[in-house]
Order: structure tokens, then C-alpha cells, then sequence
């Protein structure tokens, strides 16, 4: 068993790794809420933008299995499960380092691309019955109207007023409403409110990833102290 300073290691890698089971718990959590969100907008994007959630969830349960080596290899000082721990630790960091820089780098594309397909699907409105309730919830949600402006709503052959019912600040009165005039509609474009929602969300997702990747520096430090003193002991005995 190890001793003194070792000791308080071992018990500081148990709490560290309660930590990564609160964090993977959290991540799993925040990956299902952007998988549902996104499925909101099925019919605009398709599969191009069910990564993000799916691999949050993949992450956080690959994370919860590492937690379970690293809490039984320092319980049970076991070498080969607190090395399998660091070297597991190790590699989600460097994977989690490269898709921030990759999230980093493309973030513009993705929003150009994003913009693209809601322009696209403007003209299918009333067309796309997937397509108009996807338009619907996401005006009446994030309290928009258009892509750029209200005017896109021009280009929608078969709309059947100058704007849709979601565009109106009280939406109910104008379901029934046969002129709905600029007064009756939100102001602020869509596509703003929309990048802005998935900025903020990026940023949280971000900044939680930066406070993990230093507690998993941390975490692989002290397996690897802990690790060394379990081999000097196997090498005594």
C-alpha cells in the first residue's frame, strides 16, 4: 500500500475522478440538449449538423469510462488500470485540444453554410410541410423574421400573406390574419439570432472544455506520480 505523500495522491485522483464523472454527466446532458435542438431543424440542415451533439454524448460516456479506470486503478493501486487511465486521459485531451482548434478554424464556414441553407429553404416554405414548421419554430423562438430581413419573405411563391404567421409578435391573432404588415412582425433577422444562439452555446461548450483539459493535466500528473509508486512498490516486494 502506498504511503505518506503518495496517499494524498491516491485520494486526490479518487475526488479528481468525481470530478470527471460530474463532467461527463454534464456533457452528456448539454450533447442531448443540441441533438434535440438540432433535430428541430431536421428539414433545413439534414445529417450536416447531427455531429456536434452525438459526438458531446460519445465524448462524455467515453469520459465516464475512464473515470471507472481511473476510481478502481486508485482504490485498488493497480498499475496497469492507473497507467490505462493516464494514457486514455492523455488521448481525449490531445483529441479534445485538436477539435477546438478545428472548431476554431472553421467556425466561419459554418456559418456562411448555415446562412446558405436557411436562404435555400425560404422559397420552400408552404412547399415542404418539414420545412414550414421548422421555419415556424425557429422564428417564433428566437423572435425573428427573414434570414437577413423580413423582405426574404418575398421570395416565397406560395406564401399567402406578405409575411408568415411566425414572423408576428402575437402570433395567434395572425393565423387568422389575411394582411400582415410590417408593424405585426419581429424585427431582428434570423440569421443573427440563430449564429448568436450557436455562438453562445459554443462559448459555454468552450469554456467548460478549457477547465476540463486542465483538470485532465492534472489528472494524468498525479496517475502517473501515483503509477510510478505503485511500480516502486511491486519492485520491493
Amino acid at each position: 500500500m502506498v504511503e505518506g505523500g503518495m496517499k494524498c495522491i491516491k485520494f486526490l485522483l479518487f475526488a479528481f475522478n468525481l470530478i470527471f464523472v460530474i463532467a461527463a454527466i454534464a456533457i452528456i446532458a448539454v450533447g442531448a440538449y443540441v441533438q434535440i435542438k438540432l433535430t428541430e431543424y431536421y428539414d433545413f440542415f439534414g445529417n450536416q449538423y447531427a455531429g456536434p451533439g452525438i459526438l458531446l454524448i460519445v465524448v462524455g460516456v467515453f469520459i465516464f469510462i475512464i473515470a471507472f479506470f481511473g476510481c478502481m486503478g486508485a482504490i485498488k493501486e493497480n498499475y496497469c488500470l492507473v497507467m490505462t487511465f493516464a494514457v486514455l486521459l492523455a488521448l481525449i485531451f490531445i483529441l479534445m485540444i485538436a477539435g477546438g482548434i478545428a472548431g476554431f478554424v472553421l467556425r466561419n464556414d459554418i456559418e456562411d453554410k448555415v446562412v446558405d441553407v436557411l436562404k435555400n429553404e425560404v422559397t420552400n416554405y408552404n412547399k415542404n410541410p418539414g420545412v414550414t414548421d421548422a421555419w415556424n419554430v425557429l422564428q417564433q423562438e428566437f423572435q425573428c423574421c427573414g434570414v437577413t430581413n423580413s423582405s426574404d419573405w418575398k421570395q416565397a411563391s406560395d406564401l399567402n400573406t406578405t409575411y408568415p404567421w411566425s414572423c408576428c409578435m402575437d402570433s395567434e391573432a395572425c393565423k387568422t390574419k389575411q394582411n400582415i404588415t410590417y408593424d405585426d412582425i419581429y424585427k431582428q433577422a434570423c440569421e443573427s439570432a440563430f449564429i448568436g444562439w450557436m455562438k453562445d452555446k459554443v462559448a459555454i461548450i468552450g469554456g467548460v472544455g478549457i477547465g476540463l483539459a486542465f483538470v485532465m493535466v492534472v489528472g494524468v500528473l498525479f496517475a502517473c506520480c501515483l503509477a510510478r509508486a505503485i511500480r516502486k512498490e511491486y519492485e520491493v516486494v
